[in-house]
């Protein structure tokens, strides 16, 4: 079984989909920081340092194939991945605005009605953006800005910390080729909502936690190893004491979307309090991991253990590494 785990995540299109991202990076690292930058690639949103905080800077697309299948939801799923981000970087969402490119009059009204939703339910304004009338193919995309005070980061886990994941189980689960989601928003009250995000940025402003990351299209172990990759430390992930609504399949689960889903790296000493300000609100927290020096991200499950990612010989992004280096060597 746990071969099969390996395979189905290594091939999962949530993470092959990210292979060429360090073509981009790399030709835009060296004006990626005039002063002021605090975060950037790799991270959920990029950190800009002003006036004793942080401005979050975010930007997501939604994949055509979701889009075709089902607009509604994609119009939702762009506010929802974007605030997501704001949230899991230890800030609060200000504002967002948009491009969108229809191609067909159709999509009008269900994407607008999907956004229009996700604003209203989060109590983000979507302010502007652009508008392409006469593209080839359906496209969203989504950028939001955002404010914190104290950061949550990708990039800076270390070794002997927890990895605890925290995941609202009162949901319904959708399968919407290509994409496997878990829905938690719908249902809940704009209140009931915004109480469990505001965790993570109080987590961050006690000084309980420094370490964090949504879990989005990757899925859960592609998310732990995209943070992996960022921080150059390895993991062990015990997937048996992952939590997961008994209707998921475990593979499916481990490849979900999640509306509500965060992996956070802390102290053992803070672990305990960081669970308690989860299930306060609901959430179900517990410790599925812990961090290594050993750059692999090892898996157990069933009694069996093996690598699904090393990341001494192969890359997810390729961010952290040169540009003559960068490979992607899984598959």
């Amino acid at each position: 079984m746990i071969r099969d785990i390996i395979n189905e995540i290594r091939n999962y299109p949530g993470l092959t989909r990210k292979r060429n991202i360090y073509r981009v990076t790399n030709m835009l690292c060296t004006v990626s920081d005039f002063g002021e930058t605090i975060a950037d690639f790799g991270e959920d949103a990029a950190a800009i340092y002003y006036k004793g905080e942080y401005l979050l800077l975010a930007a997501d697309g939604i994949w055509t194939g979701l889009i075709e299948a089902n607009p509604y939801a994609a119009g939702k799923a762009s506010v929802m991945a974007s605030v997501n981000d704001i949230y899991a970087m230890g800030g609060r969402p200000l504002a967002m605005v948009n491009v969108i490119g229809i191609p067909d009059a159709r999509y009008y009204d269900e994407i607008m009605q999907g956004i229009r939703k996700g604003c209203a339910k989060f109590r983000v304004p979507m302010v502007g953006g652009h508008l392409h009338p006469d593209t080839r193919e359906a496209s969203l995309s989504v950028a939001i800005l955002g404010v914190a005070k104290k950061l949550l980061l990708s990039n800076n886990a270390m070794v002997g910390q927890d990895i605890v994941f925290a995941v609202d189980l009162a949901g319904r689960g959708y399968q919407c080729k290509p994409v496997i989601s878990w829905d938690t928003n719908s249902g809940k009250n704009s209140q009931q909502v915004l109480e469990r995000l505001e965790v993570l940025p109080r987590l961050a402003e006690e000084g309980l936690c420094q370490t964090a990351k949504d879990v989005s299209n990757g899925g859960l172990l592609g998310t732990i190893a995209l943070l992996l990759e960022v921080s150059h430390k390895g993991a062990f992930i015990d997937i048996d004491k992952i939590p997961k609504p008994d209707t998921f399949p475990m593979i499916d689960w481990l490849k979900a979307f999640l509306s509500y889903g965060f992996i956070l790296c802390a102290d053992k000493i803070d672990t305990k309090t960081i669970i308690k300000k989860f299930e306060e609100n609901k959430i179900t927290a517990t410790v599925i991991g812990k961090i290594t020096g050993e750059k692999q991200q090892v898996i157990a499950y069933q009694g069996e253990q093996d690598v699904l990612f090393d990341f001494e010989s192969e890359t997810i992004t390729g961010i952290t590494v040169g540009v003559d280096e960068a490979g992607f060597s899984f598959g």
